[in-house]
């Protein structure tokens, strides 16, 4: 059991056993009371005895002090809530005050038969003594009774107190003890609270370093985009060269010249295309990179918030907070490596794009070299060299697509980078609240060491 529920039993204990004796001793009160009258209209019936006896020797009949001893007599046999009498189970108050009520009777009679017959005074005092002899020892039994009850009253208080003396000194052990538990926990949380500063102070350091990343790489990515953009324009720009070659292919032998131009014109551009091709290439590989180190950052932040997890474990109920706060942080982490994990999936498909678009623009410029050689020999190849240009254009508009594609696959990233951004931004934040909630931590556990 704990130490707390046993502090909470003890004081319930200690509690209740209050208030049964305050019930006891209010009960014992009223019985005291109780066992007072019957002491008292005992010795009053004895004494209101003597004084009508000599009353009556002395001619002075008194039927009110008769009535009244009848009304105690039977109080002290039946009981009385008026008297204040309780009936007696005592056996030896029992026939004590069976005998006084025997004698009284007679005695009754004898003053009847006196106030007839004066004569009859030596039989009245005769049978008063027996009468008063009856009732000393009936008030010597109620005495006996009272003295029985106060003793048991006594006792009971006694072991009250004992019980009480001992609840107070187990509640005291208790106390004492808890505050060495405490003392000894409160260091434990100081100390923890000391690790968990330093482990968030590297964590913050590494969510910095990772947001100055993902900075990095939006920028590129970005740069990526419109670098994408420029090559969508220029094969847009290479379709319409395809196309007027064509148009003048036509027009006869003259326009044979002015095609060779075109097409070598088409194959410096298919050239430029190539080269910003291969840019786009060494960037992707950049991308690639700077995703792999967003996904090691995001498994070093996951394996800090674990242990910060570990940490507010070992503080208890103390660290509860701070356990709430390294889920949301890896939560953060497992976020960012997806993202990380996207955009590598990003990088592949555009890589996969450029070598296709490599693979288009190395076909366009054979071509190319083919349509100028075909040229340079003779006019009458117009509809082959028709037909290069027109695969040329086709060629040309598929590059201008996948640029175009490459376009929205690197917004895409923009986004993505964005979202990790932001995701690092909330973890800094995140990290300086624990930072704040470990300090305000340490500053509790310092106060308590103080207070207990």
């Amino acid at each position: 059991m704990r130490i707390t529920e046993q502090l909470k039993y003890s004081i319930i204990g200690l509690a209740v056993l209050t208030a049964g004796v305050t019930i006891f001793e209010n009960f014992r009160t009223q019985e005291g009371e109780f066992d007072g009258s019957m002491v008292n209209k005992t010795g009053f019936v004895r004494a209101a005895a003597q004084r009508l006896i000599k009353l009556e020797t002395n001619g002075q009949s008194n039927d009110k002090l008769i009535a009244e001893i009848d009304t105690y007599i039977d109080g002290l046999i039946n009981g009385s809530e008026e008297l204040k009498l309780h009936k007696q189970k005592d056996p030896a108050f029992i026939n004590a005050i069976n005998e006084v009520d025997a004698d009284w009777t007679v005695l009754k009679e004898d003053i009847l038969e006196y106030r007839r017959d004066p004569s009859q005074k030596t039989q009245l005092i005769k049978d008063s003594e027996i009468f008063f002899e009856d009732a000393n020892e009936v008030a010597q039994v109620a005495e006996d009774i009272t003295v029985s009850h106060i003793r048991e009253v006594s006792n009971t208080q006694l072991a009250f107190l004992v019980f009480d003396v001992a609840g107070l000194g187990f509640i005291l052990w208790l106390v004492l003890r808890t505050s060495r538990l405490l003392q000894t926990s409160i260091a434990s949380v100081a100390d923890s609270s000391s690790d968990i500063a330093a482990t968030v102070e590297a964590q913050e350091q590494a969510v910095t370093e990772q947001t100055s990343s993902v900075t990095q790489t939006t920028s590129t990515i970005e740069d990526l985009g419109a670098a994408s953009l420029q090559a969508a324009q220029k094969a847009d720009t290479s379709a319409t060269g395809a196309r007027e070659a064509l148009n003048l292919s036509e027009t006869g032998s003259q326009a044979v010249e002015n095609t060779v131009q075109e097409i070598e014109e088409l194959q410096s551009k298919v050239g430029a295309i190539a080269d910003q091709i291969m840019q786009l290439s060494e960037q992707t590989d950049q991308i690639s990179i700077i995703s792999n180190l967003v996904a090691d950052v995001a498994d070093q932040t996951n394996m800090l918030a674990l242990n910060a997890a570990v940490e507010a474990a070992r503080a208890g109920e103390q660290g509860k907070g701070f356990a709430v706060v390294a889920g949301e942080i890896r939560k953060l982490a497992d976020q960012s490596r997806d993202s990380a994990s996207k955009i590598g999936t990003l990088v592949d498909a555009i890589q996969s794009s450029i070598n296709s678009t490599v693979m288009v623009t190395d076909e366009g410029t054979k071509t190319a070299k083919a349509g100028i050689e075909t040229a340079k020999d003779t006019a009458n190849v117009f509809n082959q060299i028709a037909e290069a240009i027109n695969e040329v254009y086709n060629n040309s508009q598929q590059i201008a697509q996948t640029a175009k594609r490459q376009a929205v696959g690197v917004q895409q990233a923009v986004s993505a980078m964005n979202t990790i951004n932001l995701g690092a931004k909330e973890t800094v934040s995140a990290v300086g609240k624990v930072q704040d909630s470990t300090e305000t931590l340490q500053t509790i556990a310092k106060e308590l060491q103080v207070a207990i």
